[in-house]
């Protein structure tokens, strides 16, 4: 890296196996930095979607030529012998000579040089806070092939889909910056810089370089700047936790940042499964949160609740993108949507240990459900089904990705049951770790796990966006019980719980199963249940007969919990005014 021009040269030697049972007659490679030059896709994306990122907006447009990002390929070779290939944008198209077969490997030897561009998303040079190089897509990276084929997918913005490796990185630098990376430093006696306890004498020296090795991960990040300062801290779990900053005022907040990440490790292995790693880092840089193998970029300049947010969401990353591994473009929500949930119970936890201030939320998911609600009204929704880069908007991106995708996990919850359905996340993660899981894939855990059949869940909740509405049409007095009428206004239909509180105070739960889901919850939050006769989906009208007298009952409503995503909840409520 030459720090002065902002460029770089390489050598890749990139040993691919062929895992599929089909033969490969070319490959593909991303070359990420290629986005960042006007014309580009990303480029033109950025300026004309409807509601553009204003991180990005048309700042590529205005570019000049030390300011773009380029990955320039000098020479490829297969097996020693030199193989065609062409530009096409982000996209590199290699034509092979010699195909590589069903569990065959070959060897690629690639020369490339490489300009860093000004950071605008993600990656880059100099950003808002001062950091040197925030290196994330920085290498010329081999395309995933799976069995939907291969995913030379253009870098628009959003997603990425990457290929399990081994990475065996040196990086040569300006002895005076500091590097942050994902995995080991291997050489750190010969570096210094916080990874040993002794300082490391460079006098005479105008470079470093840099060791690392990671095995069995997604990508490779590193960061560098000559003010980083670094300070290591061992978890509660063993995990060996890496902080990176300059430090200063506006990043004060980092100090308190280990103690709180070790909780954050401790909450997340319980109850979401073992992180396998031995390492992470928390890095300043890039343009807000981005997650990486065994590390995170996060803008730095915050108070303690932002700061432990952007960390506690990129962290949990790790769980649902980097070891469990979907692929992000096609199922966004299956990433940003299960981190979102798992992130939103973390910080509550930490607001109910003390480690946060301000007070726990009795629902912190209650916002999810209202912008979910505000985008169907607004009828800016789309499937979840759609390509992360295809989404018309960005609002409908985020609300789908981010938002829809947490009430998934939190609704099926309460559809299954918490105790049924916290075994399922367990199963799902032992199961499907460094496998890329479909959405299917988790439905199937869900189905085994629970014994209800699900199908109709992910029908409706991912492939359409038919909404939830259920209300109480009416309560009937009968000698000593009461019919409650229920309809079904929206299009999607859902169990039902039904809440009967007395006027002494006890409440009772009438759960009605979807007769297609084959069966019913049975226990929730230790939480006693009566279970009531199936509802068949396509009656629009139910009526669930309770043995309580009119005059004991103070009040009928459908879902005290909250977790059922119904989109108007103003006649889920019936008060018994006598």
């Amino acid at each position: 890296m030459d720090v002065e021009s902002n460029r770089f040269s390489g050598i890749q030697k990139l040993t691919y196996i062929n895992h599929s049972p089909d033969t490969l007659d070319r490959v593909f490679y991303h070359l990420y930095f290629n986005a960042f030059q006007p014309g580009s896709m990303m480029d033109v994306r950025s300026r004309t979607i409807m509601d553009p990122d204003s991180r990005v907006g048309d700042r590529i447009s205005k570019l000049g030529p030390d300011e773009i990002g380029f990955q320039k390929i000098n020479q490829l070779k297969q097996d020693g012998k030199v193989v065609k290939h062409r530009e096409e944008g982000t996209i590199l198209v290699v034509e092979l000579d010699k195909p590589i077969l069903p569990g065959e490997q070959t060897v690629f030897d690639m020369d490339f040089e490489a300009q860093v561009p000004v950071q605008i998303r993600r990656t880059g040079r100099d950003n808002l806070e001062g950091i040197r190089y925030s290196m994330s897509q920085w290498f010329p990276k081999i395309c995933e092939y799976d069995e939907r084929g291969w995913h030379p997918t253009p870098y628009i913005g959003r997603e990425f889909h990457s290929v399990w490796g081994n990475y065996d990185v040196k990086i040569e630098i300006d002895k005076d910056y500091v590097v942050a990376a994902t995995g080991e430093l291997v050489n750190a006696d010969e570096i210094g810089y916080g990874y040993t306890e002794e300082e490391v004498d460079h006098s005479g020296k105008n470079t470093l370089t840099w060791h690392f090795t990671a095995e069995n991960v997604l990508d490779f990040v590193w960061a560098a700047d000559p003010d980083y300062v670094h300070k290591r801290y061992t978890a509660s779990n063993g995990v060996e936790m890496h902080f990176f900053y300059q430090e200063g005022d506006e990043t004060a907040a980092w100090e308190d940042l280990p103690e709180i990440m070790s909780e954050v490790m401790d909450y997340a292995e319980k109850h979401f499964g073992k992180y396998v790693y031995d390492r992470y880092s928390f890095i300043q840089g890039g343009d807000g949160g981005m997650e990486y193998p065994m590390a995170t970029l996060i803008t730095g300049h915050r108070s303690i609740t932002s700061l432990t947010g952007v960390s506690v969401h990129e962290i949990m990353h790790s769980w649902y993108q980097h070891i469990l591994a979907t692929n992000e473009s096609l199922y966004p929500w299956m990433d940003e949507g299960f981190t979102s949930y798992g992130s939103t119970r973390i910080m509550n936890h930490l607001k109910k240990k003390g480690f946060l201030p301000g007070e726990p939320e009795e629902d912190p998911f209650a916002s999810n459900y209202d912008r979910y609600a505000q985008l169907v009204h607004a009828g800016l929704e789309e499937p979840l089904t759609t390509h992360a880069d295809h989404y018309h908007t960005n609002v409908a991106y985020g609300v789908a990705a981010y938002v829809k995708g947490a009430i998934f996990l939190h609704q099926l919850e309460y559809i299954l049951g918490k105790e049924t359905f916290d075994r399922v996340l367990h199963r799902y993660y032992n199961t499907w770790k460094f496998k890329h899981p479909t959405d299917l894939d988790f439905i199937r855990v869900a189905e085994k796990e629970s014994g209800l059949i699900l199908d109709w869940y992910y029908e409706y909740w991912v492939q359409t966006t038919k909404s939830i509405d259920y209300g109480i049409d009416s309560v009937e007095n009968k000698d000593n019980s009461v019919d409650i009428h229920l309809s079904r206004k929206g299009l999607m239909p859902m169990p039902v719980d039904v809440y009967v509180t007395r006027k002494d105070g006890d409440t009772e739960i009438y759960t009605i199963p979807l007769r297609m889901m084959r069966g019913v919850k049975q226990q929730d939050s230790n939480r006693a249940l009566t279970q009531a006769e199936a509802w068949p989906w396509v009656n629009t009208e139910y009526t669930l007969t309770v043995d309580i007298p009119l005059e004991d009952i103070a009040e009928i409503e459908i879902d005290q919990s909250g977790r059922l995503a119904d989109v108007n909840r103003e006649d889920n409520r019936w008060v018994n005014k006598n």
